[in-house]
This record gives structure tokens, sequence and C-alpha cells, in this order.
């Protein structure tokens, strides 16, 4: 999928270009970054470096908090791109956020990210003056209940559109994934702990995949096995209180000097806490132990030069393998962990209501 997706990039490099130049010149111009759930955290993993790729202001802000308080989550003034991460495009936020969008700002462009190219959003932006769909390769529409490798997908499209990622940079992503799904029994290990809760953390781009982690666990467990996250300073703050003797903690290492100073203090932390047996370190660095006695690492070989938010992309396949392996250790079906329709693929019951 990844290969493809820098594929599709590289050959509507010139229509993108086009399309986001007056926003990228324009200095007050505002970057949004919308979605809900796992579309939701997309836009945290991307949102801090594309700031700073770009120079201009970047915020993620997820559809359900948009369309809930529009008049403030949207600056009516501000000239705003609003960057839509939607797997199906029919999720009923997903639709009122553009269209909110339309309805407060006075000058607003919006950047459809999909993997659905029957959806609604795909329908309304296709071809509309304004707006640029950019659609997902065949395949990425994930059928299961939980968006892999559409999450992944579009986080990587957004990356090599804004050039956060750089094109060479997907050989070796994608290598690395590869190399991690033949250890599969090196990641599937940890669910045989039997954890009872399983904590992620990371730090910058990585608190933003340590949420994603979270969530794909607590989705293909049905709720039956405890999902945190939080970032590797944050955690302290209070939602350490979470930890129990039989908790799994997952830390993302930031491929940052500086900030994986502070990755590495909670692992030493955890290891105290825990023991080395329930502390993992996912690193970038090749598999190479951050220090002795640190707990587990699992290694994502070849990515050691990566941004965060690119390396993490095969790093999160860490989380889909623990949710996938704990999930069929519960006995349950990951493709559809809620079968009696409490929680939905695409989400229902949501009444969009007129704003005045």
């Amino acid at each position: 999928m990844w290969r493809q997706v820098a594929a599709d990039v590289a050959g509507r490099r010139q229509e993108l270009d086009e399309f986001l130049r007056p926003w990228l010149e324009r200095p007050g111009a505002r970057i949004v970054l919308t979605g809900a759930g796992t579309s939701a955290y997309a836009g945290e993993v991307v949102a801090a470096h594309l700031s700073a790729r770009t120079g201009r202001r970047v915020e993620a802000v997820a559809t359900t908090d948009l369309v809930a308080d529009p008049r403030h989550e949207l600056l009516p003034d501000v000239p705003t791109l609003l960057v839509s991460f939607a797997r199906s495009g029919q999720s009923p936020e997903s639709l009122a956020a553009t269209q909110l969008a339309d309805q407060v700002l006075t000058e607003v462009g919006h950047l459809v990210l999909t993997c659905n190219p029957d959806g609604q959003l795909a329908a309304d932006h296709g071809g509309r003056p304004g707006s640029l769909v950019l659609l997902m390769p065949e395949g990425s529409n994930d059928q299961s209940f939980a968006m892999t490798s559409s999450f992944t997908s579009m986080t990587l499209a957004t990356l090599l559109a804004f050039g956060v990622a750089q094109p060479d940079h997907v050989e070796p992503l994608a290598a690395a994934a590869e190399d991690l799904l033949a250890r599969e029994a090196e990641v599937e290990a940890l669910a045989a702990l039997a954890p009872g809760r399983v904590v992620y953390l990371g730090s910058g781009a990585l608190h933003g995949l340590a949420r994603e982690s979270a969530l794909k666990l607590l989705e293909l467990t049905a709720g039956r096995v405890v999902a945190w996250s939080e970032s590797s300073l944050g955690f302290r703050h209070g939602p350490k209180a979470v930890l129990t003797p039989a908790t799994l903690a997952v830390v993302y290492l930031s491929n940052d000097p500086y900030t994986r100073r502070y990755d590495l203090d909670i692992v030493t932390e955890l290891v105290g806490n825990l023991g080395p047996e329930r502390v993992v370190a996912v690193d970038a660095a090749d598999g190479a132990a951050p220090a002795p006695g640190s707990g587990r690492v699992v290694g994502l070989r070849g990515t050691a030069t990566l941004p965060d938010p690119v390396w993490g992309l095969a790093g999160v396949l860490v989380a889909q393998l623990v949710g996938q392996a704990s999930s069929l250790a519960l006995g349950l079906v990951p493709d559809n962990p809620f079968p009696t329709g409490e929680v939905n693929r695409v989400v229902q019951g949501v009444t969009i209501h007129p704003l005045d």
C-alpha cells in the first residue's frame, strides 16, 4: 500500500503543488487537520512536523470537536485549508465538518484524503473548485472493523504531499514493515503475557501514534483489555495510576536525540515499576537495546534516520499485531469484535443539528 501511495502522490505532484501553493504562500493561513477517531489521530501524528516544514499554523482538530463547537474551533476571518481524513467518507461528522467550514469560514479550501472513491465526501468534493480529493490505493479501504492500512496510507500521503516525508523514505519504511511482519511471533509474544491493561506512550508525533495504538487494542478486544495512552512526560502526572502488576507498557522511542532522553527515562522508570518483561521499547535505532536491563526491544530495522511521523507508521504495526493476537486469545474475531453491533465500522446514531 505504501509503495502505491508514494507512486500515486508522485503522479499527482504537479496538481498537488498547484493546489497547495496559494495556501503555503499565505503567512496568515491556517491548516486544520481533521477526522474522527483513528482519522483524528492521523492529524495528531502529522501536525507539528507539518507546521515546522511549512512555517504555517497547523492544528489537529477532530471532526467530533469541530462539529460540536464550530464557532470556536473555526475562526471565520482566518483563511483555512481543511485537510479531511476519512476512510469511508460516509461518517456524519466528516461530511458535516466540511459543510460547517463552508458555512462559517470566509475563505476555505478542502484537501480530502479518503480510501473510498464511492463515499459521499469524495462525491461532494471531486472536481469542485477549491477542493482536491486524494484517493488512497484500492485495497486501503479496510473491510475489517479497525482501520489499519487506511490510517497509515492517509498519514503517509499527507507527509509526502507536504514534503515532511521524502520519496526515498518509502522503501526503507516498507522494508521495515515487511521485516517486522516476518517477526510477527516476536510481537505476538507480548499478547501472550495476558495483560489486563496496556499503556502506550510516546512524545511529539509519537504521542498521536500512542493514542491510535491504544484505540486499536480497545477496539479489537471489544474493551476487554483496558488500553491507555499518554505522552512520555505526561504519564507521571496522574495517568500512571493506571498501572497494575499485570500491565504491559509500550514506549515509542523518538529518533530526535533530545526527545529520546525523556522516552528512555520513562522506560527506565517503568522497568522499576513492572519489571523488564512487561516494558517494551519500540525503537527505530536498528533494534539495538537502548540500555542494558531496559526491558524488551522491538526494532524497526533501517529506519534510524527517518522522521518520527514516518517511521512511526511501521511502528504502529506493533500495536496492530498486539491487538489482533489479544483479540484471538479472547476468542473474538478481530475483523468483527462487535458482532451484535454495539460499535460499528462506520459510526451510527449521530444527529447533525443545523447551525443557525
